[in-house]
């Protein structure tokens, strides 16, 4: 016995080692919150009047708020914004030894902060303490902006939400910050008459982070954060999203459920934005065929029950490629537009910077010019402008992304009436300047000219909105012929915006002439207001 006894408690010491060994990280599970959670959000579907099914979605009515708010601002605030280096895709390509738009994320962060296994994206969380943020200051300047509606990202791809989430410890309450972020602004959002929305990214984080064994992300026991280090992330190509990007499994799924109903549930959001990863397949899917359709329609019902007593109306969601039927939400298009008049309602998506949607060194600004055109523009074919800034790590709005907002809201102090509370005229405008219409394709846009106008209408008033002042001082609106079928009756009267000059004016074959003042009554676009004779 005395020889035997030693081999076999080592042998029960094996087994127990292996048996521990092979039981899963807790990190990896499903979040014990998440099943009670599903049977809420179930329990909310069945209440109605919509059901998970696209036929009853597409009864949904786009609240009249949203037609009439014409801008909104989008906020990309998260840890990304500690490196502030390249772009708010940081997380993902610190762990990819490649270029992306000219920059070496992974190289920049060994230099910078060292290996990935010894400093992971999850270290700089700590960093992030927003110790300046004011969310009652934010408010204010997006109000000086001539903003609508706000709407800040509550979650990103990179797995860290900015709110009091139950699913995860790693969040903006819990960690980083200590505060909640989504919280803090709806209530001063709401303080000052706007309209108050959460964007949620999630569904990326599924393919987001690449993995390599070297990686810190590769460990599960920061699965919570990273996502699961699932076998098809460690790939030779796995870096290429677009060619391997494997439908998310139902534990993910029902994961992003219950925290998008959570947002829901905590916030009461006018409006939900998603981002592209609700399409595994992107350009080739559509509502029918998506693998994520399910959790989308279960989604869509719970949050439109929750909303269906609203004062305001139905909540919006805002989609993109075809994740949903268009009447079911409203089509979101980033940094691109319509060349024509779209019907029904939709959006646009861009930033006051070119090269990044969170905070980095060394951003590529638009001019404030360029973006009032692309309002203008967008509002003329039945479109809502979504326009981000990214707030630096320690809370405080860089003070050129503050500069360009108080400059719109100048212009829409003054030129506002031809925007707000307005809709699409019979025709978009006229001019030969086209814009970009596919997938971020915004920088292809060229400058418009003096010629190009664009249409809006308000009961009997029409807003003809140049989008250049021209240099001889004068502008022919061809669309307004005499003999013109979009206007075959007489004209009353035609007046400027912000302008007390009376103006001359004739008509005949070949458009409405209009001698312009000498000074402009604002900056950027001027706007004539034509109003039909009594």
């Amino acid at each position: 016995m005395r020889n035997t006894l030693p081999k076999f408690l080592v042998a029960v010491g094996l087994m127990a080692t292996t048996c521990l060994a092979e039981q899963p990280n807790p990190a990896t599970l499903p979040n014990p919150n998440v099943e009670p959670a599903l049977t809420k959000i179930e329990s909310g579907i069945k209440q109605g009047p919509f059901k998970a099914e696209w036929d009853s979605l597409e009864e949904y009515q786009i609240p009249q708020w949203y037609k009439d708010a014409k801008f909104g601002i989008f906020i990309h605030w998260g840890a990304y914004s500690v490196p502030a280096y390249g772009s708010e895709w940081y997380p993902r390509q610190m762990y990819i030894d490649t270029k992306r738009r000219g920059d070496n994320f992974f190289q920049h962060h060994i230099d910078t902060y060292g290996p990935q296994k010894e400093f992971g994206y999850k270290d700089f969380i700590p960093d992030f303490k927003a110790e300046k943020f004011d969310a009652d200051a934010w408010a204010q300047l997006f109000k000086d902006s001539g903003a609508r509606y706000v709407v800040p990202v509550a979650e990103h791809h990179d797995g860290f939400p900015m709110y009091d989430c139950s699913f995860t410890r790693w969040d903006a309450s819990e960690m980083g910050p200590k505060r909640d972020v989504i919280a803090e602004l709806s209530t001063a959002v709401r303080k000052k008459d706007m309209k108050f929305g959460v964007s949620s990214h999630r569904a990326f984080n599924w393919v987001f982070y690449v993995r390599n064994e070297s990686f810190d992300n590769a460990d599960p026991q920061y699965a919570d954060l990273y996502g699961r280090p699932m076998p098809f992330l460690f790939d030779k190509d796995a870096a290429n999203y677009q060619k391997n990007f494997p439908a998310q499994d139902k534990q993910f799924k029902d994961d992003w459920l219950a925290r998008s109903c959570e947002l829901v549930d905590k916030y009461q959001p006018d409006l939900f934005w998603f981002d592209f990863g609700i399409t595994p397949k992107l350009q080739t899917t559509d509502h029918e065929n998506n693998p994520f359709a399910g959790h989308l329609k279960q989604f869509a019902a719970y949050y439109y029950n929750q909303t269906a007593d609203q004062p305001a109306g139905l909540g919006v969601i805002n989609y993109k490629w075809r994740a949903f039927p268009e009447k079911a939400a409203v089509l979101d298009k980033e940094r691109s537009k319509m060349a024509e008049i779209r019907k029904p309602f939709w959006q646009t998506d861009t930033a006051v910077s070119a090269s990044s949607w969170g905070y980095t060194e060394n951003q590529k600004y638009k001019t404030p010019d360029r973006l009032v055109d692309d309002l203008i523009d967008i509002v003329s074919k039945n479109g809502c402008l979504l326009l981000n800034v990214g707030p630096r790590s320690d809370g405080t709005i860089p003070e050129e992304d503050q500069a360009i907002l108080k400059a719109i809201g100048g212009w829409l102090k003054i030129n506002g009436e031809a925007i707000y509370d307005t809709t699409h005229w019979k025709t978009f405008g006229e001019g030969a300047t086209t814009v970009s219409t596919g997938h971020t394709s915004e920088a292809k846009d060229k400058p418009f000219v003096a010629t190009d106008l664009r249409f809006t209408a308000r009961d009997e008033t029409l807003y003809v909105t140049g989008l250049k002042w021209p240099e001889e001082g004068s502008i022919t609106v061809r669309t307004l012929a005499s003999d013109s079928e979009f206007y075959p009756q007489e004209i009353g009267a035609v007046s400027m915006l912000g302008s007390d000059v009376t103006l001359k004016w004739s008509r005949d074959e070949n458009g409405l002439k209009v001698q312009l003042p000498a000074e402009h009554p604002s900056e950027f676009a001027y706007v004539l207001k034509v109003t039909e004779a009594k």
